[in-house]
């Protein structure tokens, strides 16, 4: 039961979590290209790095969106970035406009689901035939 439970964890994680981050990012792929400074540094894969660039003539300072790479970038560090026209706050790094550590969490995340999926079916295949085995003595 706990190989099912963890199944399932992980493939919500994969399907509520990480897949919509990585449409988000790939969704930035034709925005607007500016050059940016990290601002704020920390793991940027949960969403928590700030940049800071001008965008319609004015600074702007934006949270990169969950998937982000560049985690262990320091403060200061330049890259460039992709925003919304209308909307600048909405900003992905260049480097992950094509789905990003996302995409990659993704794939684990629904591999494991499906690991542990077939480690259930095992484990139950196994326990039918061993009570059968058991009741046929």
């Amino acid at each position: 039961m706990a190989s099912l439970g963890l199944a399932l964890l992980l493939a919500a994680l994969s399907a509520l979590v990480m897949l919509p981050a990585a449409r988000h990012l790939v969704s930035l792929r034709s925005g607007e290209r500016a050059q940016a400074t990290l601002h704020t540094s920390g793991a940027c894969l949960a969403g928590q790095c700030q940049v800071r660039f001008e965008a319609g003539g004015r600074t702007v300072v934006a949270d990169l969106p969950v998937g982000s790479g560049g985690g262990k970038s320091a403060v200061g560090t330049r890259l460039t970035v992709r925003y919304q026209p209308d909307n600048p706050r909405v900003v992905a790094r260049q480097a992950d406009v094509g789905g990003g550590g996302a995409a990659a969490l993704t794939v684990l995340s629904g591999v494991a689901s499906l690991f542990f999926l077939v480690l259930t079916i095992v484990a139950a295949v196994h326990l039918a035939r061993r009570r059968r085995a058991d009741r046929l003595r």
